[in-house]
Protein backbone atom coordinates (compact mmCIF):
# COMPACT_ATOMS: atom_id res chain seq x y z
CA UNK A 1 0.00 0.00 0.00
CA UNK A 2 1.54 3.34 -1.00
CA UNK A 3 1.40 6.64 0.88
CA UNK A 4 -1.51 8.04 -1.14
CA UNK A 5 -3.64 4.95 -0.51
CA UNK A 6 -2.86 5.06 3.21
CA UNK A 7 -3.77 8.74 3.44
CA UNK A 8 -7.02 8.21 1.56
CA UNK A 9 -8.07 5.26 3.69
CA UNK A 10 -7.20 6.88 7.02
CA UNK A 11 -8.92 10.10 6.01
CA UNK A 12 -12.12 8.25 5.18
CA UNK A 13 -12.07 6.43 8.51
CA UNK A 14 -11.29 9.60 10.42
CA UNK A 15 -14.36 11.47 9.24
CA UNK A 16 -16.65 8.45 9.41
CA UNK A 17 -17.39 8.27 5.70
CA UNK A 18 -16.50 4.66 5.00
CA UNK A 19 -16.54 1.17 6.42
CA UNK A 20 -13.39 -0.74 5.58
CA UNK A 21 -14.28 -2.81 2.49
CA UNK A 22 -12.75 -6.20 1.81
CA UNK A 23 -10.42 -4.84 -0.82
CA UNK A 24 -8.87 -2.47 1.72
CA UNK A 25 -8.62 -5.32 4.23
CA UNK A 26 -6.60 -7.24 1.68
CA UNK A 27 -4.34 -4.27 1.01
CA UNK A 28 -3.64 -3.99 4.74
CA UNK A 29 -2.53 -7.60 5.20
CA UNK A 30 1.08 -6.52 4.81
CA UNK A 31 0.85 -4.40 7.98
CA UNK A 32 -1.58 -6.56 9.97
CA UNK A 33 0.92 -9.04 11.30
CA UNK A 34 -0.47 -9.24 14.84
CA UNK A 35 1.82 -6.41 15.86
CA UNK A 36 0.81 -4.79 19.12
CA UNK A 37 1.04 -1.06 19.64
CA UNK A 38 0.99 0.80 22.94
CA UNK A 39 -0.12 4.43 23.00
CA UNK A 40 0.93 6.49 25.99
CA UNK A 41 -1.58 9.23 26.79
CA UNK A 42 -5.32 9.50 26.22
CA UNK A 43 -5.49 13.14 25.25
CA UNK A 44 -6.73 14.19 21.83
CA UNK A 45 -3.67 12.79 20.01
CA UNK A 46 -3.73 9.44 21.80
CA UNK A 47 -7.48 8.97 21.40
CA UNK A 48 -7.37 9.77 17.71
CA UNK A 49 -4.41 7.45 17.18
CA UNK A 50 -6.36 4.66 18.87
CA UNK A 51 -9.39 5.43 16.76
CA UNK A 52 -7.34 5.13 13.57
CA UNK A 53 -5.71 1.89 14.68
CA UNK A 54 -9.13 0.48 15.53
CA UNK A 55 -10.37 1.32 12.04
CA UNK A 56 -7.28 -0.32 10.56
CA UNK A 57 -7.97 -3.48 12.58
CA UNK A 58 -4.74 -3.36 14.58
CA UNK A 59 -4.14 -4.40 18.19
CA UNK A 60 -3.39 -1.60 20.61
CA UNK A 61 -3.65 -0.43 24.21
CA UNK A 62 -3.77 3.14 25.51
CA UNK A 63 -2.11 3.83 28.84
CA UNK A 64 -3.48 6.91 30.58
CA UNK A 65 -1.87 8.20 33.77
CA UNK A 66 -5.01 10.00 34.91
CA UNK A 67 -8.34 8.54 36.00
CA UNK A 68 -10.08 10.23 33.06
CA UNK A 69 -9.27 10.77 29.40
CA UNK A 70 -9.07 14.04 27.50
CA UNK A 71 -5.69 15.45 28.50
CA UNK A 72 -5.86 19.21 27.98
CA UNK A 73 -9.50 18.91 26.96
CA UNK A 74 -12.13 18.91 29.66
CA UNK A 75 -15.71 19.80 30.51
CA UNK A 76 -17.15 21.69 33.47
CA UNK A 77 -20.76 20.84 34.19
CA UNK A 78 -23.12 22.68 36.52
CA UNK A 79 -21.20 25.96 36.78
CA UNK A 80 -23.38 27.60 34.15
CA UNK A 81 -26.54 26.72 32.24
CA UNK A 82 -24.29 25.25 29.54
CA UNK A 83 -21.25 22.97 29.69
CA UNK A 84 -17.92 24.80 29.67
CA UNK A 85 -14.70 23.80 27.91
CA UNK A 86 -12.00 23.88 30.56
CA UNK A 87 -9.18 23.31 28.07
CA UNK A 88 -9.09 23.62 24.29
CA UNK A 89 -12.27 25.31 23.10
CA UNK A 90 -11.67 27.10 19.80
CA UNK A 91 -11.43 25.42 16.40
CA UNK A 92 -8.79 27.44 14.55
CA UNK A 93 -9.80 27.33 10.90
CA UNK A 94 -11.93 24.64 9.28
CA UNK A 95 -9.60 23.24 6.60
CA UNK A 96 -8.50 20.37 8.82
CA UNK A 97 -9.59 17.03 10.30
CA UNK A 98 -11.98 18.58 12.80
CA UNK A 99 -13.39 21.00 10.24
CA UNK A 100 -14.15 18.08 7.94
CA UNK A 101 -15.82 16.20 10.78
CA UNK A 102 -17.90 19.27 11.65
CA UNK A 103 -19.07 19.53 8.06
CA UNK A 104 -19.84 15.83 7.62
CA UNK A 105 -21.67 15.47 10.92
CA UNK A 106 -23.41 18.84 10.72
CA UNK A 107 -21.97 19.91 14.08
CA UNK A 108 -22.99 23.39 15.17
CA UNK A 109 -20.15 25.93 15.36
CA UNK A 110 -20.12 29.73 15.58
CA UNK A 111 -17.47 32.13 14.33
CA UNK A 112 -16.04 34.04 17.29
CA UNK A 113 -15.14 37.37 15.70
CA UNK A 114 -15.92 39.65 18.63
CA UNK A 115 -13.72 42.77 18.57
CA UNK A 116 -11.04 43.54 21.14
CA UNK A 117 -11.17 46.35 23.66
CA UNK A 118 -7.91 47.53 25.21
CA UNK A 119 -7.18 48.59 28.76
CA UNK A 120 -4.64 51.28 28.04
CA UNK A 121 -3.45 54.03 30.39
CA UNK A 122 -6.16 53.13 32.90
CA UNK A 123 -9.08 53.33 30.52
CA UNK A 124 -10.90 51.06 28.10
CA UNK A 125 -10.54 52.06 24.46
CA UNK A 126 -11.53 50.45 21.16
CA UNK A 127 -8.09 50.84 19.59
CA UNK A 128 -4.57 51.78 20.63
CA UNK A 129 -2.63 54.78 19.28
CA UNK A 130 -0.01 52.45 17.80
CA UNK A 131 -0.58 49.07 16.16
CA UNK A 132 0.14 46.21 18.58
CA UNK A 133 -0.53 43.16 16.39
CA UNK A 134 2.90 43.45 14.80
CA UNK A 135 4.15 39.88 14.99
CA UNK A 136 3.44 38.74 11.44
CA UNK A 137 5.83 39.17 8.56
CA UNK A 138 8.80 37.54 6.88
CA UNK A 139 11.43 39.96 8.17
CA UNK A 140 10.88 39.49 11.89
CA UNK A 141 14.05 38.97 13.97
CA UNK A 142 14.80 35.96 16.13
CA UNK A 143 14.33 38.04 19.25
CA UNK A 144 11.62 38.09 21.88
CA UNK A 145 8.21 39.66 21.47
CA UNK A 146 9.23 42.16 24.15
CA UNK A 147 12.45 43.17 22.42
CA UNK A 148 10.78 43.45 19.04
CA UNK A 149 7.84 45.48 20.35
CA UNK A 150 10.23 47.92 22.01
CA UNK A 151 12.23 48.23 18.78
CA UNK A 152 8.98 49.21 17.06
CA UNK A 153 8.37 52.05 19.46
CA UNK A 154 5.90 50.39 21.84
CA UNK A 155 6.94 51.71 25.25
CA UNK A 156 6.01 50.38 28.70
CA UNK A 157 2.44 51.67 28.40
CA UNK A 158 1.88 48.83 25.90
CA UNK A 159 3.47 46.14 28.07
CA UNK A 160 0.33 44.36 29.24
CA UNK A 161 -1.20 44.36 25.76
CA UNK A 162 1.96 42.71 24.47
CA UNK A 163 1.64 40.27 27.39
CA UNK A 164 -1.81 39.37 26.08
CA UNK A 165 -0.66 38.87 22.49
CA UNK A 166 2.29 36.75 23.60
CA UNK A 167 -0.03 34.80 25.91
CA UNK A 168 -2.33 33.94 23.02
CA UNK A 169 0.79 32.47 21.41
CA UNK A 170 1.66 30.49 24.52
CA UNK A 171 4.21 32.40 26.57
CA UNK A 172 5.51 35.54 28.20
CA UNK A 173 6.76 38.13 25.71
CA UNK A 174 10.30 37.66 27.03
CA UNK A 175 10.32 33.98 26.06
CA UNK A 176 8.71 33.67 22.64
CA UNK A 177 10.53 34.31 19.37
CA UNK A 178 8.99 36.79 16.94
CA UNK A 179 10.67 35.03 14.00
CA UNK A 180 10.00 31.40 14.86
CA UNK A 181 6.45 32.06 16.05
CA UNK A 182 5.55 33.57 12.69
CA UNK A 183 7.62 31.13 10.63
CA UNK A 184 6.03 28.06 12.21
CA UNK A 185 2.52 29.47 12.13
CA UNK A 186 2.83 30.50 8.48
CA UNK A 187 2.97 26.82 7.48
CA UNK A 188 -0.66 26.27 8.48
CA UNK A 189 -3.28 25.71 5.80
CA UNK A 190 -6.18 25.38 8.23
CA UNK A 191 -7.69 28.69 7.22
CA UNK A 192 -8.75 31.78 9.09
CA UNK A 193 -11.27 32.26 11.85
CA UNK A 194 -11.77 30.95 15.36
CA UNK A 195 -14.91 28.91 15.91
CA UNK A 196 -16.71 27.76 19.05
CA UNK A 197 -18.86 24.68 19.49
CA UNK A 198 -22.45 24.86 20.65
CA UNK A 199 -21.62 21.98 22.98
CA UNK A 200 -17.96 21.43 23.92
CA UNK A 201 -14.78 20.43 22.16
CA UNK A 202 -14.43 17.69 24.74
CA UNK A 203 -17.83 16.25 23.74
CA UNK A 204 -16.81 16.12 20.09
CA UNK A 205 -13.55 14.26 20.77
CA UNK A 206 -15.17 12.02 23.36
CA UNK A 207 -18.12 10.94 21.24
CA UNK A 208 -16.34 10.47 17.93
CA UNK A 209 -12.94 9.13 19.01
CA UNK A 210 -12.91 8.07 22.67
CA UNK A 211 -16.17 6.16 23.13
CA UNK A 212 -15.55 3.84 20.13
CA UNK A 213 -12.29 2.64 21.72
CA UNK A 214 -13.13 2.99 25.42
CA UNK A 215 -12.39 -0.71 26.08
CA UNK A 216 -8.78 -0.17 24.97
CA UNK A 217 -7.97 2.56 27.53
CA UNK A 218 -6.29 1.62 30.80
CA UNK A 219 -6.53 4.39 33.39
CA UNK A 220 -4.23 5.26 36.30
CA UNK A 221 -1.30 3.65 34.49
CA UNK A 222 1.67 5.97 34.96
CA UNK A 223 4.49 4.96 32.65
CA UNK A 224 7.71 4.68 34.62
CA UNK A 225 10.14 3.32 32.05
CA UNK A 226 10.41 2.27 28.41
CA UNK A 227 12.99 -0.33 27.37
CA UNK A 228 13.49 -0.40 23.61
CA UNK A 229 16.89 -2.09 23.68
CA UNK A 230 15.60 -5.40 22.27
CA UNK A 231 13.24 -6.46 19.51
CA UNK A 232 10.15 -5.82 21.63
CA UNK A 233 9.46 -2.64 23.57
CA UNK A 234 8.83 -3.15 27.29
CA UNK A 235 6.79 -0.54 29.15
CA UNK A 236 6.75 -0.60 32.95
CA UNK A 237 4.21 1.38 34.96
CA UNK A 238 4.17 2.54 38.56
CA UNK A 239 1.41 0.04 39.33
CA UNK A 240 3.89 -2.76 38.60
CA UNK A 241 2.25 -3.70 35.30
CA UNK A 242 4.35 -4.57 32.27
CA UNK A 243 3.26 -4.08 28.68
CA UNK A 244 5.12 -5.54 25.71
CA UNK A 245 4.68 -4.04 22.28
CA UNK A 246 6.23 -3.92 18.84
CA UNK A 247 5.89 -0.16 18.59
CA UNK A 248 4.98 2.63 20.99
CA UNK A 249 3.41 6.01 20.33
CA UNK A 250 4.14 8.70 22.91
CA UNK A 251 1.48 11.42 22.98
CA UNK A 252 2.34 12.94 26.35
CA UNK A 253 2.70 16.74 26.59
CA UNK A 254 6.13 18.11 25.72
CA UNK A 255 6.49 19.15 29.38
CA UNK A 256 6.68 15.47 30.40
CA UNK A 257 9.39 14.77 27.83
CA UNK A 258 11.35 17.86 28.84
CA UNK A 259 11.36 16.84 32.50
CA UNK A 260 12.59 13.27 31.82
CA UNK A 261 9.70 11.87 33.81
CA UNK A 262 9.87 8.63 31.81
CA UNK A 263 13.14 6.67 31.94
CA UNK A 264 14.34 5.19 28.65
CA UNK A 265 16.67 2.25 28.04
CA UNK A 266 18.87 3.01 26.26
CA UNK A 267 18.77 6.72 27.08
CA UNK A 268 17.29 8.90 24.39
CA UNK A 269 19.89 10.39 22.03
CA UNK A 270 21.14 13.84 23.01
CA UNK A 271 19.73 15.30 19.80
CA UNK A 272 16.28 14.25 21.01
CA UNK A 273 16.56 15.66 24.51
CA UNK A 274 18.11 18.85 23.15
CA UNK A 275 15.17 19.22 20.78
CA UNK A 276 12.66 18.70 23.60
CA UNK A 277 14.47 21.38 25.60
CA UNK A 278 14.15 23.92 22.78
CA UNK A 279 10.36 23.55 22.48
CA UNK A 280 8.76 25.95 24.90
CA UNK A 281 5.86 25.26 27.23
CA UNK A 282 4.80 27.40 30.14
CA UNK A 283 2.11 27.75 32.79
CA UNK A 284 -1.44 28.67 31.95
CA UNK A 285 -4.68 29.25 33.84
CA UNK A 286 -8.27 29.59 32.74
CA UNK A 287 -10.44 31.14 35.41
CA UNK A 288 -14.18 31.32 34.84
CA UNK A 289 -16.04 34.19 36.49
CA UNK A 290 -19.84 34.22 36.65
CA UNK A 291 -21.74 37.51 36.96
CA UNK A 292 -25.37 38.60 37.35
CA UNK A 293 -25.23 40.77 34.23
CA UNK A 294 -22.94 41.59 31.34
CA UNK A 295 -21.23 44.89 32.18
CA UNK A 296 -18.11 44.24 30.08
CA UNK A 297 -17.17 44.10 26.37
CA UNK A 298 -16.57 40.70 24.80
CA UNK A 299 -12.76 40.76 24.79
CA UNK A 300 -10.34 42.86 26.85
CA UNK A 301 -6.58 42.96 26.38
CA UNK A 302 -4.18 44.77 28.69
CA UNK A 303 -4.84 43.85 32.31
CA UNK A 304 -1.94 43.94 34.75
CA UNK A 305 -3.15 40.88 36.67
CA UNK A 306 -4.73 39.12 33.68
CA UNK A 307 -3.74 40.37 30.25
CA UNK A 308 -6.70 38.80 28.44
CA UNK A 309 -10.38 38.47 29.35
CA UNK A 310 -12.88 36.80 27.01
CA UNK A 311 -16.61 36.29 27.02
CA UNK A 312 -17.14 32.54 27.17
CA UNK A 313 -20.79 32.43 26.09
CA UNK A 314 -20.30 33.25 22.39
CA UNK A 315 -21.85 30.42 20.38
CA UNK A 316 -23.69 29.00 23.41
CA UNK A 317 -27.39 28.84 24.24
CA UNK A 318 -27.32 30.56 27.62
CA UNK A 319 -28.70 33.23 29.91
CA UNK A 320 -25.55 33.25 32.04
CA UNK A 321 -22.73 35.79 31.93
CA UNK A 322 -19.32 34.10 32.04
CA UNK A 323 -15.89 35.69 31.58
CA UNK A 324 -12.71 33.67 31.03
CA UNK A 325 -9.59 35.14 32.57
CA UNK A 326 -7.01 33.64 30.20
CA UNK A 327 -3.66 33.89 31.98
CA UNK A 328 -0.30 32.84 30.56
CA UNK A 329 3.41 33.34 31.07
CA UNK A 330 4.67 35.48 33.94
CA UNK A 331 1.16 36.40 35.04
CA UNK A 332 0.31 32.70 35.31
CA UNK A 333 3.47 32.05 37.33
CA UNK A 334 2.54 34.80 39.76
CA UNK A 335 -1.09 33.76 40.23
CA UNK A 336 -0.20 30.07 40.51
CA UNK A 337 1.52 30.84 43.80
CA UNK A 338 -1.71 32.19 45.30
CA UNK A 339 -4.67 30.40 46.82
CA UNK A 340 -7.85 30.32 44.76
CA UNK A 341 -9.43 32.90 47.05
CA UNK A 342 -6.53 35.30 46.52
CA UNK A 343 -6.65 34.68 42.76
CA UNK A 344 -10.32 35.67 42.80
CA UNK A 345 -9.60 38.76 44.89
CA UNK A 346 -6.87 39.85 42.47
CA UNK A 347 -9.11 39.47 39.42
CA UNK A 348 -12.11 41.21 40.98
CA UNK A 349 -9.88 44.07 42.09
CA UNK A 350 -8.65 44.53 38.53
CA UNK A 351 -12.12 44.27 36.98
CA UNK A 352 -13.53 46.67 39.57
CA UNK A 353 -10.86 49.15 38.56
CA UNK A 354 -11.84 48.77 34.91
CA UNK A 355 -15.59 48.93 35.55
CA UNK A 356 -16.05 51.12 38.62
CA UNK A 357 -16.86 48.36 41.07
CA UNK A 358 -19.34 46.49 38.89
CA UNK A 359 -17.40 43.23 39.08
CA UNK A 360 -17.77 42.81 42.83
CA UNK A 361 -21.33 44.12 42.69
CA UNK A 362 -22.36 41.48 40.14
CA UNK A 363 -20.09 38.59 41.14
CA UNK A 364 -21.69 35.15 41.62
CA UNK A 365 -19.06 32.39 41.37
CA UNK A 366 -15.67 31.38 39.96
CA UNK A 367 -13.79 28.23 38.93
CA UNK A 368 -10.00 27.84 38.48
CA UNK A 369 -8.29 25.56 35.95
CA UNK A 370 -4.50 25.42 36.31
CA UNK A 371 -2.94 22.97 33.87
CA UNK A 372 0.58 23.67 35.09
CA UNK A 373 -0.35 22.19 38.45
CA UNK A 374 -1.81 19.01 36.95
CA UNK A 375 0.85 16.30 37.43
CA UNK A 376 0.43 14.61 34.04
CA UNK A 377 0.17 17.81 31.98
CA UNK A 378 2.33 20.52 33.61
CA UNK A 379 1.75 23.32 31.16
CA UNK A 380 -0.54 25.03 28.69
CA UNK A 381 0.71 24.38 25.16
CA UNK A 382 3.94 24.55 23.21
CA UNK A 383 5.42 27.75 21.84
CA UNK A 384 8.30 28.81 19.59
CA UNK A 385 11.45 29.78 21.47
CA UNK A 386 14.35 32.01 20.47
CA UNK A 387 16.91 29.96 18.54
CA UNK A 388 14.45 27.12 18.09
CA UNK A 389 15.60 26.01 14.65
CA UNK A 390 14.41 22.55 13.58
CA UNK A 391 13.66 21.35 17.13
CA UNK A 392 10.13 20.18 16.31
CA UNK A 393 11.34 18.13 13.35
CA UNK A 394 14.00 16.41 15.46
CA UNK A 395 11.61 15.89 18.36
CA UNK A 396 8.91 14.34 16.19
CA UNK A 397 11.19 11.98 14.25
CA UNK A 398 10.63 8.27 15.07
CA UNK A 399 13.36 6.45 16.94
CA UNK A 400 14.67 3.05 15.79
CA UNK A 401 11.33 2.32 14.08
CA UNK A 402 9.99 1.56 17.55
CA UNK A 403 9.23 4.83 19.33
CA UNK A 404 6.97 7.38 17.67
CA UNK A 405 5.88 10.81 18.85
CA UNK A 406 2.63 12.75 18.51
CA UNK A 407 0.78 15.61 20.18
CA UNK A 408 0.34 19.29 19.47
CA UNK A 409 4.02 20.04 20.11
CA UNK A 410 4.99 17.50 17.43
CA UNK A 411 2.91 19.11 14.69
CA UNK A 412 5.20 20.30 11.89
CA UNK A 413 2.59 22.07 9.75
CA UNK A 414 2.03 25.21 11.80
CA UNK A 415 -0.87 23.72 13.76
CA UNK A 416 0.87 23.21 17.10
CA UNK A 417 -1.16 24.64 20.01
CA UNK A 418 -4.34 23.24 18.45
CA UNK A 419 -6.46 20.14 18.93
CA UNK A 420 -6.63 19.44 15.22
CA UNK A 421 -2.84 19.79 15.10
CA UNK A 422 -2.53 17.07 17.73
CA UNK A 423 -4.76 14.81 15.63
CA UNK A 424 -2.76 15.50 12.47
CA UNK A 425 0.45 14.51 14.25
CA UNK A 426 -1.07 11.15 15.23
CA UNK A 427 -2.13 10.41 11.69
CA UNK A 428 1.40 11.15 10.47
CA UNK A 429 2.97 9.00 13.20
CA UNK A 430 0.75 6.02 12.39
CA UNK A 431 1.49 6.43 8.72
CA UNK A 432 5.20 6.36 9.54
CA UNK A 433 4.77 3.10 11.49
CA UNK A 434 3.68 1.15 8.43
CA UNK A 435 5.09 2.86 5.36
Amino acid sequence: MNRNEFNKNVFLYAVGLAIMPSIIRCSLEDIKTKKRIVIVGAGAAGLYAGYLLEKLGLEFTILEANSIHGGRLGKLEGFADYDIDTGGQWLHGINNIIGQLVTDKNIKITLDDAPYSFYFKNELISDTPKETFIFEGKNLPDSSFRQYSESQGLDETYNFIIDAIAGINGASPEDISAYWNYYEGSKSNSGKGDFKFERTYFDLINEHFAIPISDKIKYNEIVKSIDYSKKKVVINTESGAKYISDKILLTVPISILKENTIQFKPKLPKRKTDAFAKIGIGPGLKIFLKFKRKFYPDNILGGKTCAAYYTDSIGKITDDNIIIAFIMGNQAKALSELSNDLILKSLLTELDLMFNGLASENYIDFHVINYAKMPFIRGAYSYSTIGMGNARQVAAKPLNKKIYFAGEAMNLDGNHQTVHGALESSKIAIEAMFL
